[in-house]
């Protein structure tokens, strides 16, 4: 054992000491079970001209001890922030005094007192009561160094929130974005619903699912990988404007975009075109943007974006184009395209067709161009199983994505409301899956009845929440704006 692993198990064993000494005074903190707090740090702060030599209760954690002899200072942070408290022996008397003195960093008090600025100036509480309310028994990182190792980070936020006080103004904001998604979908006359997590197929997106197994019908079930399939059955039963927010779960590769379980929107509107969904985009994310930040023009790890619509528009054939310099204006067969494919560096696939080197070239050379809001439009129609086909051009579909710091944060088309082609496109993806593709679309047979009773000219969008977080809220890493991010076990053997 290493000097400071020895030093660190000294600390925790002499904390478990003072807990057990406070329970022998007949003093066990654990058994408080409320304390009435009358103000938050902020509020004392903000309005110390109305709050001077008043008398309050506040209560926090213990981050800083400073003082020797009859008078101490410490700093105790609440869910607001951090305030200064003034201990004094002849305040609170000397035996509370000499207890006062062996709390640590960390501990939770309840103190009261009266509020006043110190010669130095700063705002504080001057104690006249301190009540220990919880005992903490671990070591909290020093002020200096923080708790700045990521991995450690994710895995303890609880103490990522206690000491890097801008993580917890991230989830703040988070709420809020939130909040606004919601508040403009409900002006809009959208209604909030709940369909299932837990599906007997997995379809809606081409994803891997997590797959489980129900004992009482003893059947394969997975997690929902997308909820688009219920809510177009929603508009088929007569709703014309529904959403769903919530967790989706895909069994891929993590990175600093993708977490196995992430929150996602989806709306569908009936009557309404892929067009009508591209302007809800851009006014949606405009609309959030002013709402959490006070402006649709952000700085994104050095960049300036700017979210004011209108977007920018182009064509995913015109994306490849300009940006892998290739037009597919003049390459017809799937043997042209093959061959422009190996030339460029694409792997070939088992099955693969004019449409999915269309797409792969577009992967490869033209997202990382799209800094700015953009819609790429008009997806082949071997990547979108669901999205309705262009009445000009039948390869293609009327569908776009949105793109921003060259990420996909919503994907969006006019919905394939015709039974006898979703029919067909599904027995495609399944030859699909046969050649060993397992994230190609599994046969749905009740939406196919659902088409069938006759779904409306619908447009359909999807919004991944957590990225569009990441951008709003400046982090590099989806880990960041999500609380509780998948992590893997700790091997404590």
């Amino acid at each position: 054992m290493t000097y400071e692993e020895n030093n660190l198990n000294e600390m925790l064993k002499l904390r478990r000491e003072k807990l057990n000494k406070l329970r022998e005074m007949g003093r066990d903190p654990f058994k408080i079970e409320k304390y009435e707090v009358t103000h938050h740090s902020k509020y004392i702060i903000d309005n110390f001209d109305e709050m001077e030599g008043k008398f309050v209760s506040v209560a926090g954690r213990i981050m800083s001890k400073r003082g020797h002899g009859k008078a101490s200072f410490i700093d105790i942070q609440d869910s607001e922030g951090r305030i200064q408290v003034f201990v004094k022996v002849n305040l609170i008397g000397e035996e509370e005094y000499e207890i006062f003195k062996t709390y640590d960093i960390g501990d939770i008090i309840g103190v009261k007192g009266e509020v006043f600025k110190t010669k130095k100036g700063e705002i504080s509480v001057k104690a006249q009561e301190i009540v220990l309310l919880t005992k903490s028994l671990q070591i909290l990182p020093e002020k200096f160094h923080g708790l700045k190792d990521p991995d450690l980070r994710y895995r303890q936020r609880y103490v990522d929130l206690i000491v890097n006080p801008e993580v917890k103004q991230t989830f703040i904001l988070r709420s809020k974005i939130i909040k606004a998604v919601r508040e403009y979908l409900d002006n809009k006359g959208f209604l909030e619903v709940d369909t299932p997590i837990l599906n007997t197929i997995a379809g809606g997106a081409a994803a891997r699912p997590f797959i489980t197994h129900h004992n009482t019908l003893d059947i394969d079930m997975y997690l929902r990988i997308a909820n688009e399939l219920y809510l177009k059955r929603l508009i088929v039963g007569g709703f014309d404007k529904v959403y769903e927010m919530g967790r989706m779960f895909r069994n891929e590769g993590m990175s600093i975009k993708h977490n196995p379980e992430y929150t996602a929107i989806e709306l569908y509107q009936a009557y309404a075109d892929y067009e009508d969904m591209m302007k809800l985009t851009e006014e949606l994310v405009a609309y959030v943007a002013e709402k959490a930040l006070g402006t649709t023009k952000i700085n994104y790890q050095g960049k300036e974006i700017d979210l004011t619509p209108p977007w920018n528009r182009m064509s995913m054939e015109e994306a490849v184009k300009k940006y892998a310099g290739v037009d597919f204006s003049e390459i017809n067969t799937d043997e042209e395209a093959l061959k422009i494919a190996k030339e460029k560096g694409i792997e070939i696939k088992p099955g693969m067709t004019r449409g999915h080197v269309i797409n792969e070239l577009f992967e490869e050379y033209a997202e990382e161009h799209l800094v700015q809001p953009t819609f790429i439009t008009h997806h082949p129609v071997e990547v979108s199983p669901l999205a309705k086909r262009n009445p000009d051009d039948p390869r293609i579909t009327n569908r776009f994505e949105a793109f921003i710091n060259t990420w996909e944060i919503a994907n969006a088309f006019s919905e394939l409301n015709d039974p006898i082609d979703q029919r067909q496109r599904f027995i495609e993806q399944l030859k699909q899956r046969e050649a060993g593709d397992d994230e190609a679309h599994m046969m749905d047979t009740d939406f196919l009845n659902a088409l069938e009773v006759g779904l409306p000219p619908t447009g359909g969008l999807g919004i991944g929440i957590d990225r569009l977080i990441m951008i709003l809220t400046n982090q590099s890493s989806i880990r960041d704006v999500i609380l509780f991010p998948t992590m893997k076990p700790v091997d404590n053997k």
